[in-house]
């Protein structure tokens, strides 16, 4: 615990910087096992995460960074341990109720931007709107104003093969924000850019920062760390310091 934090009661409680917790886990674990061997990953992880966190999640490869990010996203679960997402414990849940949780409280934002080559940029913005069942006229409106919020509302008709690298991952982003997800979660997500369109996004993700998005971020770029506010370090498996400014 940081010196000076205040301990809070359980997920949901809203006891330090005056923000809710709108995710939580507890002693963390995560064991591969591949036939008769087995090796513990995570090795005990308690954590709170806060509305309005600006986090990087950093450590040397090997790690366990995309462990914790994948269990963050409910794209694997614990071995043993509670993670706590809007309140509902995520760790005994069924596939089909992750994935439905992950939907509707989860975005996404990938290095490598995981758009559908075949659909243009408005189609894959729309994409989360549509299996989250909403309807065709809200979705599109929905689609175009993110268009517009990350400065691709006159390029809503084109292919992902007519877009720069930055401006795919603009796409990723407003895909990110298109049912207002408790927590954007992203894998360095400059990696894959060149430094102008790397500050174009890291100038994004000040925006939304601002605008009290959650985010929470996989990353070796300086600048990100710089502009983060929040910076959790992992080592072997353990946190090894979780501070703030």
């Amino acid at each position: 615990m940081i010196a000076g934090e205040q301990a809070t009661a359980g997920p949901g409680t809203a006891q330090r910087w005056g923000e809710s917790v709108v995710a939580s886990v507890k002693d963390i674990r995560k064991t591969y096992r591949m036939g008769a061997l087995s090796v513990e990953v995570l090795h005990g992880i308690s954590l709170e995460f806060f509305k309005g966190d600006y986090i990087s999640i950093m450590g040397p490869s090997g790690c366990g960074k995309s462990t914790f990010m994948n269990i963050l996203g409910c794209l694997d679960q614990p071995t043993s341990g509670k993670y706590y997402l809007g309140g509902e414990d995520t760790s005994q849940m069924e596939d089909d109720e992750l994935s439905t949780i992950r939907g509707a409280r989860l975005g996404f934002i990938f290095q490598s931007y995981n758009l559908i080559q075949q659909l243009n940029v408005l189609e894959n913005i729309e994409m989360p709107l549509f299996y989250q069942g909403y309807p065709e006229q809200e979705s599109h409106q929905i689609a175009m104003a993110l268009a517009e919020r990350v400065g691709l509302g006159e390029r809503v008709d084109h292919k992902l093969f007519e877009l720069s690298g930055g401006q795919q991952q603009r796409v990723a982003i407003a895909r990110a924000l298109a049912v207002d997800p408790l927590i954007i979660l992203a894998d360095e997500p400059t990696g894959n850019l060149d430094s102008k369109s790397g500050a174009e996004i890291l100038d994004l993700f000040d925006e939304l920062h601002q605008q009290g998005k959650t985010l929470i971020m996989v990353t070796h770029s300086e600048e990100l760390e710089e502009r983060s506010h929040r910076w959790i370090r992992l080592r072997d498996g353990l946190v090894e310091s979780d501070e703030r400014r």
